[in-house]
């Protein structure tokens, strides 16, 4: 309807909207056609009882007259059709029940029509619930009436009205066309909303049937997508790893200093390629639903000091005070988690704070909030003095592949995911990312995370040596590698080499069974995607040997791949644990080490 509708507006066109359903639309229809017909009967009502000098009938169809002329001028100012059909049945129900009892004092043909007729108007027009009610409002009285006359317990001194031919013709009359109007108008109505509920229906299926095309067609889409960087990323990695990993052995090689410096920068180059390659597949895993966490022992003192290690030399470089401060109540807690994501949050933070902060100081806090013995909650704060953030950006920083400002991406570097993934990572975790920050004041991050306390104690790390590293040889560690790129066969000979272990190398999954057979190893470094046998078939073949020594040796997975279930595969294959290619060599000597002590 419209809202500026004048009050002398007669046009139905103004009054009728397509917000309005079709049984709507044909209710407000039904009284602004029926007014009519009602107008030309109640007329010539009025007009024959008026030349019979019914006084009674006379006003009382004046009275109806009179109304309907309001009720048609108020439908088509306010189509309040509600309102109006309560108040022409309540109008026709006193009319019936004062021309039964008073003026007829019969109940004649006449008003059997007319509630007959306020039967069909109340249910079409108002449904159900009042449709019973006016029915009984209609009913009732006139049952009571006949009873009455039946007993013969009825007799008032008012002398009832006779009408004659004409005006019971005209009454009759009417009623029928209103009675007839009335179901073809709500027929034609009922009709147009089954078939325009086919038409819907059938709309529904076509585009159920089309929203199942595009899902499959998403879903192979994002499939594609998933596998093409996997692929891709495993096909960036390997070079990586030789890059890396090359870069790592001459650097351990005490080089000249302006080698030194070269050395540097080239992995310090790798690292960054490495790291947007990371962001962008754990940006996917997180988009596709696919991450999946950990739930494993570790120190977080460590993992802090870790974190934060190289980032205090970078900011120590730039000439900006780090902070680093660790509750000592974490010192010899051992808590349950996923490390690596914690990790990724903590090295995002305090990796932008490095960054985008040239003076001042950078201030990074793991503080206890409560120890419930079971469960530590930490509080986790990492604040700087660096650029700021205009009040605007708070939000769109958090949008992936969006940084402040295109000059910071261009002087800073990074892809824009740092702080999309940390935000993501977070909320998968049940945590919630804090920011305020005031631009050339500074910013603060901080978040509260709780972890469950595992009963273990902190094992001395600076115990677990690997025995090969005595220089006389003689608990060297016997170690497989299986890997059929010889770039990476000379990156682990000369690796291991720096730890006094000479390996023995297989092409492929199938030469490293047959080796072991034939010889005695303390561990094997699995290569995945090798040819005629890979990884997974060939541990999966050496764990069902029959010498249980050599069926059970530890087996680590090295791989480049970035696939979302790789560690599932690995540990379903049998393997005991797995690294991620380019590793760092303290990260492959701790794995070693770990495994080895284990079964020693």
């Amino acid at each position: 309807m419209n809202k500026d509708v004048s009050i002398f507006n007669f046009s139905i066109n103004r009054i009728i909207s397509g917000n309005q359903s079709v049984i709507d639309q044909a209710r407000i229809r039904l009284l602004y056609y029926g007014f009519f017909i009602v107008f030309i009967a109640v007329g010539g009502l009025l007009t024959s009882v008026y030349l019979q000098h019914q006084n009674f009938l006379t006003i009382t169809a004046a009275v109806v007259f009179v109304t309907i002329i309001f009720l048609f001028k108020y439908l088509t100012y306010r189509p309040e059709w509600k309102k109006i059909s309560h108040a022409l049945l309540i109008l026709t129900a006193l009319f019936n029940i004062s021309n039964t009892y008073v003026v007829m004092q019969n109940v004649d043909i006449i008003t059997v029509q007319v509630i007959l007729l306020a039967i069909l108007f109340s249910f079409y027009m108002l449904g159900q619930g009042w449709g019973l009610f006016y029915s009984l409002a209609y009913l009732v009285p006139i049952l009571v009436f006949l009873v009455l006359e039946y007993n013969g317990n009825y007799s008032i001194e008012f002398r009832p009205e006779k009408i004659d031919q004409a005006t019971i013709i005209i009454s009759l009359f009417s009623n029928f066309i209103i009675i007839i109007f009335i179901h073809s108008h709500f027929y034609n109505a009922f009709f147009n909303t089954i078939n325009q509920l086919k038409e819907t229906a059938q709309e529904h299926i076509e585009l159920n049937l089309k929203l199942g095309d595009a899902i499959k067609k998403a879903e192979k889409s994002s499939q594609v997508k998933s596998e093409f960087l996997s692929n891709i990323s495993h096909e960036i990695r390997t070079p990586l790893n030789a890059v890396i990993g090359m870069s790592n052995l001459m650097l351990m090689s005490s080089p000249r200093p302006d080698q030194k410096e070269d050395l540097s920068v080239l992995k310090f180059s790798a690292n960054n390629l490495l790291s947007i390659v990371n962001d962008v597949l754990d940006f996917n895993k997180i988009e596709s639903g696919h991450l999946v966490f950990e739930k494993v022992r570790f120190n977080l003192v460590d993992l802090m000091q870790n974190v934060c290690g190289g980032q205090i030399i970078k900011a120590e470089d730039k000439g900006v005070v780090f902070d680093l401060l660790v509750d000592p109540l974490l010192t010899n807690k051992v808590l349950i988690g996923d490390p690596t994501r914690i990790n990724q949050i903590i090295y995002n933070l305090v990796s932008n704070a490095t960054k985008f902060t040239s003076q001042g100081k950078i201030s990074v806090k793991a503080l206890v909030n409560e120890d419930r013995h079971n469960y530590l909650t930490v509080n986790f704060i990492v604040k700087d003095t660096g650029i700021g953030i205009e009040p605007a950006n708070l939000i769109s920083i958090f949008e992936p592949f969006t940084q402040e400002a295109t000059s910071y991406t261009r002087q800073h570097g990074g892809t824009g995911l740092g702080l999309a993934i940390v935000k993501k990572l977070l909320e998968l975790l049940g945590s919630h990312l804090q920011v305020s920050s005031t631009v050339g004041v500074g910013s603060e991050f901080a978040f509260v995370m709780e972890f469950p306390v595992s009963t273990e104690t902190v094992v001395d790390t600076t115990k677990k040596r690997l025995i090969s590293q005595k220089n006389d040889g003689s608990d060297a560690l016997r170690i497989l590698i299986a890997e059929d790129n010889p770039v990476n066969v000379l990156l682990m000979k000369k690796l291991l080499a720096k730890w006094n272990i000479v390996p023995a190398i297989a092409e492929n999954g199938e030469r490293a069974i047959e080796i072991l057979q034939y010889g005695n190893f303390d561990i094997i470094l699995m290569d995945l995607q090798m040819p005629i046998m890979d990884g997974f078939e060939a541990a999966a073949e050496i764990r069902k040997l029959a010498d249980p020594k050599k069926s059970a040796i530890p087996i680590i997975a090295l791989t480049a791949s970035a696939l979302t279930d790789i560690r599932e595969q690995v540990f379903g294959a049998g393997m005991n644990d797995c690294v991620l290619k380019p590793f760092k060599p303290e990260e492959l000597m701790e794995k070693i080490n770990n495994q080895v002590l284990a079964v020693s």
